[in-house]
């Protein structure tokens, strides 16, 4: 050891010691609670430098907690145990909680402070915080109290007097913005408790300062109904209504139709939402005919049926817009008691019953996408869609706004590309439209579909965008991009009410990890989905906590991550569905911090989730003897690893592991292709498609793209080659032309190589085809598929919206054209299945076989006649190509040169001698 080590061994040792005698000393001399100063504390402090310096901190706290169960308030002990749990962020804060209480109860304010103070170093503490303020407020130092204040409501999430008390703090100085964000943040925190009589309280007081606010106010109600009842949502959407009655009749028909929607028999709001129609449509020609056709103020008629019958009525008025699926675009010419004259732009002058008219024809506004395209010239309106972002701005609310605000990218593509813009233009202009949609405040998403994209009333903040964006994602993963997303952005508040509502989602799973385990009434398959989602979100705090924004969330953690583990009932099973990487990733690093068995668990996560680090660690941890066991397992259990050992194949071969494992490369490539064969089998089934798609693409790239058949082929033996090439034979999915491309490497290398099964067998067992003609006819299929029957459904679609099937000439006839589909497509892929592939270089010019030629003497009359030898799709009687499934085919199918035959044509016996086979041309 050298004099360095030693020395410090020494001073470690005489640490340690002194420690002992001080809190001995501390045992017997009782010191009275009076006598403690922030001094004291200070020099513990310098006793927990060195301790960290000579490495003895474990030692140092083991000391302590070993002398605390003994003398449980020994005040040595429990400042330097408490500090060194604070420094290590353990969960157990019991002993400086001790701590701060014992002075607590003694009024000694000054080291209260500073022991907050001290833990507040650590990262914040709700317990220190709220102590902190209470010293604040016991020396009357108010101005420090809010400050403190706002610091623990950010890690207080259930806090909501304290909020409150900020907002009227901030309400007294006059600062607007401050008030209604605290305000906001009260209000969603009542919600959770469920307070009506401050939520109540709150939301008059946001009504009168913030009324424009529409869209907090609509989401908020929702929440109010679930926390505390319809009714109550009901009575503050009245006071809101009478706020808006006469601000905007809009946004105030919006929030009777959600009364009406809680209470359907809400005579008061139905009799409020006439009266706002009436003030809408004041000029309306026909206004009050319509609300006597709706029955919209009678209260026996349903009053969601009567609002649409009225508002569909009510778009009727001359020189509006409508569309007919046949004639298109018209604009409406007049009307006149029961019948409605309009103007198509094919059909003009065309009269129909307003009856009709409200059931045949779909309204439009005059902005409406349809409507430009039928009045504007083309380049017009391309040059108003194209390149600038405020042109694509507009191009998207205009859209959008055409199909009732709700519109994803597959309708906005539909209506652009290509009638207005190429796919190439297409593609530059959606990618930036995507960045608007997802930037620009005046776009959101609905809240039940994230793919779904509406023009706001008012422009949203990033805050509240991004937080639209968590709510309408279902899937927990993709919460959790959602959430990262938002946590990531600049501009998003860390510290809004949003934030805490989707923080909240995820500490939710974390406080059900001891109760969900033992809850006998929940299912095994919601307790192991419970607890993937409760490690999951320990990992994505634990995350978040490292990004300064949001440091003071590692409080929120009060389980530790042995905790999490231990409620994990099937380990490897919860690895597989963890649909996030970058989490698995910080699996593997806490499983290997805090579990001792890491690596067996390592080697059972390996076939569910190839990430390197799994490997690394454990080549570095010096476990190669368990990585050799675990290639042979895979390999030998390849039907559950199949990812495994495609990745092993192409990543782990030189490695001295994989060596070990002795896997000889035939079993390799065996192997490879008994998974190619079963994920084509799985992907028929149906089952697991996406996965088994994946799966067999890479390792068909392997074998084929990268070479590694055609490798191994080149430097194997006959026997060896048979083999692989019965099992690549075997694989009844694998694309005809790979099979071909083999045979012809087998033949350079092997020119007399028999294949078994050849041409005779493949003839019997079904159809032989050309490459030529198999394309072709994957092609008609095809097309079929893609064109035909698409178009024959829109047909169908079409012929059902005329009525009266008995008497719909145009559905039989779709009908018909249907059936004779169908019978194409089965009758092609029935084809197409029994195909058999045929190779040039397999034909055997010493028979009649498919791909040969025959020169035949017909002696009965005289001649010469040719004949080439195809399949029945290249048939060609008139050129001499003849199926060999045809009556004479068959016949001379298999004669040798020389050899005769007698044949019946139309009762004519003639006799042939074969005189020459030779090779077809094809």
């Amino acid at each position: 050891m050298s004099e360095t080590a030693v020395t410090q061994s020494e001073n470690a040792q005489t640490l340690l010691k002194n420690l002992h005698e001080t809190l001995n000393e501390e045992k017997w001399t009782r010191a009275s609670l009076g006598n403690y100063s922030t001094n004291q504390f200070k020099d513990l402090d310098v006793i927990l430098k060195k301790a960290r310096e000579e490495k003895v901190l474990d030692d140092l706290k083991k000391t302590c907690d070993d002398h605390l169960t003994n003398t449980r308030n020994s005040i040595i002990a429990l400042y330097l145990s408490g500090m060194i749990a604070l420094s290590r962020q353990i969960i157990d804060d019991s002993a400086i909680i001790n701590l701060v209480s014992i002075f607590l109860d003694n009024h000694k304010w000054n080291i209260v402070k500073y022991l907050c103070e001290r833990i507040l170093d650590y990262g914040e503490s709700k317990y220190a915080l709220r102590t902190l303020a209470d010293c604040y407020k016991n020396d009357n130092e108010d101005d420090k109290i809010f400050d403190v204040w706002e610091r623990l409501v950010k890690v207080d999430f259930e806090e909501a007097d304290i909020v409150k008390s900020i907002a009227e703090h901030y309400e007294k100085q006059n600062n607007k913005e401050e008030t209604i964000d605290y305000y906001k943040k009260a209000l969603h925190r009542y919600i959770n408790k469920a307070n009506f009589a401050n939520i109540r309280e709150i939301w008059e007081k946001l009504v009168n300062i913030n009324v424009e606010d529409i869209d907090f106010f609509l989401h908020i109600q929702k929440k109010i109904a679930k926390a505390v009842s319809d009714d109550k949502a009901v009575s503050l959407l009245n006071e809101l209504y009478a706020k808006y009655k006469n601000i905007n009749v809009d946004t105030a028909i919006k929030i009777l139709k959600i009364i009406l929607e809680y209470d359907e028999k809400d005579v008061h709001a139905r009799r409020e939402i006439i009266e706002c129609y009436k003030k809408k449509y004041a000029a309306h020609s026909q206004l009050d005919e319509y609300i006597r056709i709706s029955n919209l103020s009678e209260n026996y008629r349903a009053v969601h049926q009567a609002i649409a019958d009225f508002e569909k009525h009510i778009s009727f008025d001359k020189g509006n817009f409508v569309y007919h699926r046949t004639w298109g675009v018209g604009r409406i010419a007049g009307i006149a008691g029961d019948e409605i004259k309009i103007d198509f732009m094919k059909k003009r002058g065309h009269s129909m019953s307003l009856k009709m008219a409200v059931d045949a024809l779909q309204t439009l506004s005059k902005e409406h996408i349809w409507v430009l395209k039928a009045t504007k010239k083309r380049d017009e309106i391309r040059e108003k869609i194209k390149d600038k972002d405020d042109n694509i701005i507009w191009t998207l609310k205009t859209i959008i706004k055409s199909f009732g605000n709700a519109c994803d990218m597959k309708k906005i593509k539909a209506e652009l590309s290509p009638a207005l813009l190429t796919v190439s233009e297409w593609s530059t202009w959606s990618s930036r439209a995507r960045d608007i949609l997802k930037s620009n405040p005046d776009f959101g998403i609905d809240p039940d579909n994230s793919d779904v994209f509406i023009v706001r009333d008012s422009q949203v903040s990033v805050t509240e965008k991004l937080y639209s964006e968590f709510a309408a994602q279902k899937n927990f993963y993709d919460k959790i991009s959602a959430f990262r997303d938002y946590t990531g952005n600049k501009k998003a508040d860390p510290d809004s009410e949003y934030f805490t509502e989707m923080f909240s989602y995820f500490t939710n799973f974390l406080s059900s990890v001891s109760a969900s385990a033992s809850d006998s009434r929940k299912s095994t398959e919601s307790i192991n989905q419970n607890a993937e989602y409760a490690a999951a979100s320990y990992l994505l705090i634990n995350e978040l906590s490292s990004n300064k924004n949001y440091t003071h969330l590692k409080s929120s953690l009060t389980v530790s991550f042995q905790d999490v583990f231990s409620n994990i009932k099937d380990v490897p099973l919860m690895f597989k569905n963890m649909k996030d990487s970058k989490l698995k990733t910080e699996l593997l690093s806490n499983i290997k911090a805090h579990i001792s068995e890491w690596p067996d668990v390592y080697i059972k996560l390996f076939p569910y989730s190839q990430l390197p680090l799994i490997t690394e660690q454990l080549e570095e941890g010096g476990f190669e003897d368990k990585l050799a066991i675990l290639c042979g397992d895979c390999f030998d259990q390849y039907r559950d690893s199949r990812e495994a050992v495609v990745w092993l194949f192409k990543n782990a071969r030189e490695k001295s592991w994989f060596k070990a494992a002795n896997i000889n490369i035939e079993k390799q490539i065996i192997t490879l292709i008994h998974i190619l064969d079963i994920t084509f089998r799985d992907i028929k089934n149906h089952k697991d498609t996406v996965e088994n798609r994946k799966i067999n693409k890479l390792v068909h790239n392997v074998l084929f793209k990268d070479g590694e058949i055609t490798t191994f082929i080149d430097n194997s033996d006959e026997e060896a080659i048979i083999r692989i090439f019965t099992f690549i034979n075997g694989v009844k999915d694998l694309d005809p032309q790979d099979k071909l491309n083999l045979r012809s490497r087998i033949l350079d290398k092997y020119p007399g190589f028999k294949f078994l099964g050849d041409v005779e067998k493949k003839v019997s067992r079904g159809l032989m085809v050309t490459m030529a003609m198999f394309e072709e006819k994957k092609k008609q299929l095809s097309h079929i598929m893609d064109v035909e029957v698409p178009a024959n459904s829109k047909e169908i679609e079409y012929a059902l919206s005329l009525g009266d099937l008995r008497e719909n000439a145009e559905y039989k006839a779709a009908k018909e054209k249907q059936e004779q589909l169908n019978s194409q497509v089965a009758k092609l892929k029935e084809d197409i299945e029994r195909a058999q592939l045929f190779d040039p270089k397999s034909v055997n010019t010493s028979k009649v076989s498919f791909g040969t030629k025959v020169f035949l003497n017909n002696e009965t009359i005289g001649r010469q006649e040719v004949f080439t030898i195809l399949g029945p799709w290249e048939s060609d009687p008139n050129n001499n190509i003849i199926s060999y499934l045809s009556p004479f085919g068959n016949a001379i199918l298999n004669k040798s040169e020389g050899e005769k035959f007698e044949f019946a044509i139309n009762e004519e016996r003639n006799s042939y001698l074969v005189e020459k086979i030779t090779q077809a041309e094809i």
